[in-house]
């Protein structure tokens, strides 16, 4: 059963660190293996762009260009062709950052797989957290 009950989750996680290290950490595509193992294990340069080992497959990343404003959004062309556009933002918080992903229901989604993609991008922020509170 499919529903639109919820077209989108505002998913966020405080950082204790500044917000221009985690931008920096997180804007570079070589990096995404680290914070993110949900959307990709492995990523290479292949012919111009950014191509990822997922759990669904080889998808294709594409960010934003960096920018002073903590902008991150990045889309993520599946192994399907469709391409999926992710808003994702850091956010300064005083000396520390909060790291804010907005989830999209994609048509055809039901509440369970919803709240499945939910968990999987909440264990991403979470790593993230846990591996640049480290450094």
């Amino acid at each position: 059963m499919t529903t639109t009950t919820q077209r989108s989750r505002h998913l966020g996680i405080p950082i204790d660190r500044p917000a221009q290290k985690v931008y920096d950490y997180v804007s570079d595509p070589v990096n995404v293996p680290g914070w993110a193992p949900g959307l990709a294990r492995s990523i290479e340069r292949v012919d111009g762009q950014w191509v990822g080992e997922s759990p669904m497959g080889r998808v294709v990343v594409v960010f934003t260009p960096r920018n002073e404003f903590g902008v991150l959004d990045h889309d993520v062309t599946l192994p399907s062709g469709q391409t999926v556009h992710n808003p994702m933002r850091v956010i300064a918080d005083g000396p520390g950052c909060e790291v804010v992903f907005t989830l999209r229901r994609q048509p055809g989604t039901s509440d369970e797989e919803f709240r499945r993609d939910a968990e999987a991008v909440s264990a991403d922020l979470t790593g993230l957290k846990r591996l640049m509170e480290r450094s």
